[in-house]
């Protein structure tokens, strides 16, 4: 009796909690955040150009969060090397296996580009573009999400978290990835993307979604946050915005609901592609609740049943 006991007691220590996110009462503070940006968007990482050191720095920050976090390599390392770049450049690609045998075999991708564009119009003689809301922010929020799902495994679907670089070149990384995983005839149910998230909106939603007439992604996360978190923007509409983000390849190659949130309303922010994209302009409390909002969101969807997300 006393070593099926010792034996039950391994058993439930070394399972991980399924109880969701609501329920551990879980939430990324504003300093978590500080902390990536505070890295990511520093002058060391000298704008996170692809294909340079601070990119290549960058990414062995993120690989470093993900191994310590539960969070493997998909491939056989995190990094996934681009085949349509001239220069070295590579995605990091994080999985976490689902834990339902039905629903394993399907996977959800979440994403933001880790790059930028280096250098800038200098700006009393600063020249450094640091890229701390384009998109330091976005990427921030990728890593907090696989940190939770990483060391509580309460997916069902299967899991890549994905920073996507050379995006700044054309969408290049994630270009070569969507391509990549359709060839290997991955089960895709949707992608979620992270885009500027550093600055709040000057209106009354917490975000908008690009392509938001597209499918049921934005009604069906509103639903499961119990507000308007995830709104429409005219002007992200009017700029197509949802075919210049890191979604719209794997729209492309899968035709899944695949779109990207994002809180730069054209209004909000004035250095884009700027040298004064500095973390002093970042409003950390705002990032924490973009990520804290979409957390439970995300869970909920990568846990449906059915395929709830659909195209209009």
């Amino acid at each position: 009796m006393n070593k099926i006991i010792i034996v039950l007691a391994l058993l439930v220590i070394g399972c991980k909690s399924t109880t969701s996110v609501a329920e551990k009462n879980y939430q990324v503070t504003p300093d978590q955040v500080a902390k990536h940006m505070n890295f990511l968007a520093s002058d060391q990482r000298e704008g996170r150009d692809t294909g340079g050191e601070g990119i290549a720095e960058s990414a062995a920050y993120i690989e470093n969060i993900f191994s310590q976090n539960g969070v493997k390599p998909y491939f056989e390392t995190y990094g996934d090397t681009l085949t349509n770049y001239e220069q070295p450049a590579y995605n990091v690609v994080g999985w976490v296996e689902g834990n339902d045998p039905q629903f394993k075999e399907e996977f959800v991708i979440v994403g933001a580009h880790y790059d930028h564009i280096g250098q800038g119009k200098p700006v009393g003689g600063d020249s450094l573009a640091n890229g701390a809301n384009d998109n330091a922010s976005g990427t921030s929020a990728v890593i907090e999400l696989a940190k939770y799902f990483g060391n509580n495994n309460t997916n069902k679907r299967s899991m890549l978290f994905v920073l996507f670089s050379a995006e700044e070149k054309g969408l290049l990384g994630s270009k070569h990835l969507a391509k990549k995983l359709k060839d290997q005839n991955m089960p895709l149910y949707f992608m979620l993307n992270f885009e500027m998230i550093g600055v709040p909106m000057q209106r009354e939603e917490l975000t908008y979604i690009t392509g938001y007439n597209e499918s049921t992604m934005a009604s069906v996360m509103n639903t499961y946050a119990g507000a308007e978190a995830f709104g429409f923007l005219p002007k992200a509409a009017e700029y197509n915005l949802f075919k210049r983000s890191d979604n719209y390849p794997f729209y492309q190659e899968f035709k899944v609901p695949a779109q990207t949130v994002c809180t730069f309303d054209f209004e909000n922010y004035p250095y884009y592609h700027h040298v004064d994209d500095e973390i002093s302009e970042m409003d950390f409390n705002h990032m924490a609740k973009v990520i804290n909002t979409s957390l439970p969101v995300l869970e909920k969807m990568t846990n449906a049943k059915e395929h709830e997300i659909k195209f209009n």
